[in-house]
């Protein structure tokens, strides 16, 4: 058996397979956010290792005991720094934290072959402006730094007592050379860190340790491998077989993503979108990002009083409408793909006396999918992408899949165990660094149903688009304001 740990941004997830990738049992234990100033984000990253530890313990001791491998996934970009003997120094700074915005711009001034050696844009929520935002703003912490971790290396490090991080992780950070998959001196002096500030680097099917004594003493396991593994998105891909060039899927978790494999680096930094390595070796992929995805929903649903996401989905399906005049921009935590705007935020418009819960849930839901669909069109690869495999929690919702695959003018895939998400593909990417089958860990679940567009949803959809876009258009100077 394999297990794979993902640290995520609202919980931490834990995930056991077989060797026939069948999830056998997963447990879960949440986190929270702190925001203590506008556009700021952290984490204590001694809850990550709490939620880890409550999340293994609650699986079954037997099941643990026959675990032969770990595999690590987690949220990415989220800057853990570290003092003399590991210590801790603050909180860390998460991957939707907007802070850092005018030291984007500062750290391209200071390296004018960023976006080349990258072959990404420098977007406020990477790792390498929070550390310059640091150093403006807590010099004496950032003096004290000696080294950067990223959230699952943290856990890593306190799970086999080795500084390790790999290849797809490590392309969200602004510090790798991503074509040479290897750490770029040039970036890390604009940053003014050096190497001996970095993790070694493995790929995600590589050994990177094992497990400390005391540590499989209190997990009841063996002193068991713990692969690289991967960013959550890379997890994610292998999770569900996206691995060879044009297989493509749509996460639906906190932040919204469409990922495209493919077997060779294809940077298109103007365009907003991510170009970065996979979790496996030779491998990169291009990545849309949009900050703000299913946590738009459970925004809503807080905010109309419905409880949860569920409910509002299911009071929208209800209504089962794509006709109201309600238009939702869902950019709570600002955006990156298509705009790069950390001050953008969230807009209702054409409320009117007859907009209730199912209604604003509608909106909600259009919103988000068109969202995508502006994604999906800063592709380079995008007219290979024949279909979509969907995976995060809110692919359950085959309502919303409607929605979505309308929007983005594609079937929808929905495969067994897709919506457990990167623990699962962490898991598969342990059973390879453990000696496993490497065809077996990589094919892809099979297809439970499809979900294809439906002729009136795209050609409403596609009315409404166009008023979305242009709504952003009119308000972005506004943004920030007030």
């Amino acid at each position: 058996m394999f297990l794979g740990i993902d640290i995520g941004t609202s919980g931490v997830k834990a995930v056991i397979v077989n060797e026939d990738a069948d999830v056998i049992e997963q447990a879960q234990a949440g986190l929270s956010v702190s925001r203590p100033r506008p556009q700021w984000s952290e984490q204590d990253p001694a809850d990550w290792w709490r939620a880890a530890n409550e999340a293994v313990l609650s699986l079954s001791a037997d099941r643990r005991g026959k675990v032969e491998a770990i595999g690590l996934s987690g949220q990415m970009h989220g800057a853990t720094l570290l003092g003399a003997d590991d210590e801790v120094l603050r909180p860390a700074i998460l991957w939707n934290d907007g802070r850092s915005a005018p030291q984007c711009e500062a750290l391209l001034q200071r390296q004018p072959r960023a976006h080349e050696i990258t072959g990404n844009l420098i977007f406020p929520g990477f790792t390498a402006p929070k550390l310059l935002w640091v150093a403006e703003n807590e010099p004496d912490i950032f003096e004290r730094t000696e080294r950067v971790l990223l959230p699952k290396d943290y856990i890593r490090l306190l799970m086999t007592g080795s500084a390790v991080s790999e290849m797809s992780d490590a392309s969200g950070t602004s510090w790798l050379d991503v074509a040479d998959r290897s750490w770029s001196d040039e970036m890390l002096e604009a940053t003014g860190l050096r190497r001996s500030h970095m993790p070694e680097l493995v790929e995600g099917d590589e050994v990177s340790g094992r497990l400390l004594p005391h540590v499989a003493r209190d997990w009841g396991m063996g002193e068991v491998v713990v692969a690289g593994g991967g960013g959550d998105n890379a997890a994610g891909a292998v999770g569900v077989g996206v691995t060879n060039p044009g297989d493509a899927f749509l996460s639906l978790g906190t932040s919204g993503v469409i990922f495209v494999a493919g077997s060779s680096f294809a940077p298109n930094p103007q365009s907003g979108v991510h170009a970065f390595c996979h979790a496996l070796p030779n491998a990169w992929h291009e990545m849309t990002v949009m900050l703000s995805a299913a946590s738009c929903v459970d925004w809503a649903a807080k905010l109309t009083g419905m409880g949860d996401a569920g409910s509002l989905i299911a009071a929208a399906e209800k209504r089962g409408s794509l006709e109201g005049p309600l238009l939702f921009l869902p950019y709570l935590s600002g955006e990156r793909t298509p705009h790069n705007d950390p001050l953008a935020r969230g807009v209702l418009f054409g409320l009117d006396h007859d907009t209730d819960a199912a209604a604003l849930g509608q909106a909600v839901l259009e919103g988000v999918a068109m969202a995508f669909a502006d994604g999906l069109d800063c592709l380079a690869e995008s007219e290979r992408v024949k279909a979509l495999t969907v995976i995060g929690g809110g692919a359950r919702s085959s309502y919303w899949g409607r929605i979505l695959s309308a929007a983005l003018g594609r079937p929808l895939l929905y495969r067994r165990d897709a919506d457990v998400g990167p623990a699962y593909g962490a898991a598969r990417l342990a059973q390879i660094a453990a000696g496993g089958d490497r065809q077996a860990a990589l094919a892809p679940p099979p297809v439970l149903h499809e979900i294809s567009p439906r002729k009136e949803d795209a050609e409403r959809l596609a009315t409404k688009r166009e008023l979305f876009s242009s709504l952003y258009r009119q308000n972005k100077d506004y943004f920030g304001k007030v």
